[in-house]
């Protein structure tokens, strides 16, 4: 009964652990949708008569100023500004360098070894595990996740022998540990030799 409860407990907030930042970054994108919307309108509504779907040309609008934005990015002077921005700001909020980092992996823009798939040694078993960031020393901190809540888990710090990247697309690694170590034998066929 009582790891009936754990399990339950575990499972619960894992799961609100996923649910809530996804929740917040959706009432985030719709609130500044919304007020973007607001400023373009009069814009819209300078556009002929003729043209009745003025909401549709705001959004037009908005992912035009998306499109110019990531194309300032691009850009020498863009890329350091936004260095910059994240440095200084958007990485003081608790969670941002997660939810960037997993955003990278999850579109297939390479984020480096930040959130690279591996399988780590604890104890006598092979455990599936993202690599947070590697030491000077050559030690690798790796996030174990939940099962089945990627979101949650344990960090380690793990000698560089403990640790064996795993060829294979962090959305992979991520399907195995939502499946319930469902296409494991997959991560464990795809392992790297370590590095000598």
């Amino acid at each position: 009964m009582r790891k009936l409860v754990e399990l339950i407990k575990t499972t619960l907030i894992g799961g609100v652990l996923v649910v809530l930042p996804i929740g917040v970054v959706v009432l985030l994108t719709a609130k500044t949708v919304v007020a973007i919307l607001g400023l373009l309108q009069p814009i819209a509504e300078r556009l002929p008569p003729a043209m009745q779907a003025r909401d549709l040309t705001a959004i037009l609008i908005l992912v035009a100023i998306c499109f110019l934005a990531g194309a300032v990015v691009r850009t020498t002077p863009g890329k350091r500004a936004q260095e910059a921005l994240d440095r200084n700001l958007l990485e003081r909020i608790p969670g941002y360098t997660l939810v960037r980092g997993l955003t990278g992996r999850i579109t297939g823009q390479d984020e480096g070894a930040l959130f690279a798939a591996a399988l780590v040694e604890i104890e006598d078993a092979l455990v599936p595990a993202f690599i947070v960031e590697e030491h000077a020393d050559g030690r690798y901190t790796v996030f174990v996740p939940s099962v089945p809540t990627p979101a949650a888990g344990t960090v380690y710090v793990l000698t560089p022998e403990r640790v064996h990247l795993v060829d294979v697309p962090f959305t992979q690694a991520v399907k195995v540990i939502t499946q319930w170590g469902a296409g494991a034998e997959a991560l464990v066929a795809a392992m790297q030799p370590q590095k000598g």
